[in-house]
């Protein structure tokens, strides 16, 4: 048993904890409890009020362009697949930090946001700087319903990212071998799709069987001692050593008004061509079988 003193320490710890956190904005959606809150110069969404795992978005307001997050730095690994990208898809808004982000680098790109939840949207125009132009459209709209539809107008984008989730995980239709041909199909001669996904998750080895079903070699950006995974697949794997050390040089002044290394995050791209890190019969998700309720994070 602690003594007493010590109980005191923790107990008013824990009160200083809990009361720095100031909630500036409150609202039930149709799909979720969307909370914005600031730390000092931190600003944060989230869509679970205890849960500090679900922080969707965060941003500092006094250096708004810094990237905060591991995954939002993780995947900007994904412009080393590609050069001067001109239509971008991105499935899941957030705060809107990487559409933000990718116009800054390449204002004359189309970027489409695709977000299923109206008040998501407006939280991101009102609390976290997110903007529009005639480059910049945002649909409320399911990702998997907007992928069918421009699949059918014969759309097509250079980059595709994946990064909705619901609050606990990525929503299961989104994670099936059928949606991924579906954006597979929306892809470039030369495209690239990078998924935000965990390395932690019951589902990795599903998620990875999945990819590899639909793709064939892809790699996998993730650090030691850290929970993020991103995806990169390529709609043609071409990528070579020497074409990733010209981009990343290309990229390394670009990116470093965002905090990111892009030459450390060159170094962490590893080829399942190379290395396959999941069991070889792992079984696929399809849209019958995607038991992501009962494999989800612990």
């Amino acid at each position: 048993m602690l003594p007493k003193i010590k109980w005191l320490v923790l107990a008013i710890s824990f009160i200083g904890i809990s009361s720095y956190a100031e909630i500036i904005h409150s609202e039930r959606s149709l799909y979720r409890n969307i909370i914005v809150e600031d730390k000092g110069d931190l600003r944060c969404l989230k869509f679970n009020e205890r849960s500090q795992k679900s922080h969707q978005s965060c941003m500092l307001k006094s250096q708004p362009d810094k990237l905060v997050f591991n995954y939002t730095k993780l995947l900007t690994s994904s412009l080393l697949l590609i050069d001067q990208p001109k239509s971008v898809l991105i499935i899941g808004l957030g705060g809107g930090t990487m559409s933000n982000m990718l116009h800054q680098l390449y204002p004359n790109a189309r970027i489409d946001n695709v977000e299923i939840d109206p008040a998501v949207i407006k939280v991101a125009r009102e609390y976290f700087g997110f903007f529009e132009n005639q480059h910049i459209n945002t649909y409320a709209k399911d990702g998997r319903i907007f992928v069918k539809r421009a699949k059918l107008k014969k759309q097509s984008y250079d980059l595709i990212i994946l990064d909705a989730y619901n609050g606990d995980y990525i929503p299961e239709h989104l994670m099936t071998a059928e949606f991924l041909q579906e954006s597979k199909s929306l892809l470039s001669e030369q495209g690239v799709l990078a998924a935000n996904t965990f390395s932690i998750s019951k589902l990795y080895a599903h998620e990875s069987a999945t990819y590899q079903s639909v793709f064939g070699y892809f790699y996998n950006v993730k650090k030691e001692n850290n929970g993020n995974r991103i995806i990169l697949a390529q709609k043609n794997y071409q990528t070579t050593p020497e074409i990733l050390r010209q981009r990343t040089l290309n990229l390394a002044d670009k990116l470093e008004r965002y905090d990111v290394d892009i030459d450390e995050l060159s170094q962490l791209l590893q080829s399942t061509q190379d290395q396959q890190d999941w069991p070889a019969h792992s079984k696929v998700l399809t849209d019958q079988f995607s038991p992501a309720n009962l494999l989800n994070l612990d």
